[in-house]
C-alpha cells in the first residue's frame, strides 16, 4: 500500500474514532472506558499519519491526546 492510501486510511479511521469518542463522552451514558479507548486509537492513527506525512507539530498534538486518553482510562478504569 502506498503512503497516500495509508495516510488516507489513518486519517479517515482516526477521524471516525474521534467523532465516536466525542459522542460517547458527551452522551454521559457511562461509556467512558470505550470512549477513552477510542480516543487512544484515534490519537495513535493520527500519530502514524503524522509520522508518514512528516507533520511534527501534529504528532505532538496526538501525544497530548494519547496522554489524555491514558489518564482518562486510569481515572475511569
Amino acid at each position: 500500500m502506498d503512503n497516500r492510501k495509508l495516510t488516507s486510511l489513518f486519517e479517515t479511521t482516526g477521524s471516525v474514532s474521534a467523532m465516536v469518542y466525542a459522542v460517547l463522552i458527551a452522551s454521559n451514558t457511562g461509556n467512558e472506558i470505550l470512549g477513552f479507548s477510542l480516543l487512544l486509537i484515534s490519537a495513535s492513527l493520527f500519530a502514524a499519519w503524522a509520522v508518514i506525512d512528516r507533520r511534527w507539530t501534529f504528532l505532538l498534538l496526538q501525544a497530548f491526546y494519547g496522554g489524555s486518553a491514558i489518564l482518562g482510562l486510569i481515572r475511569w478504569g
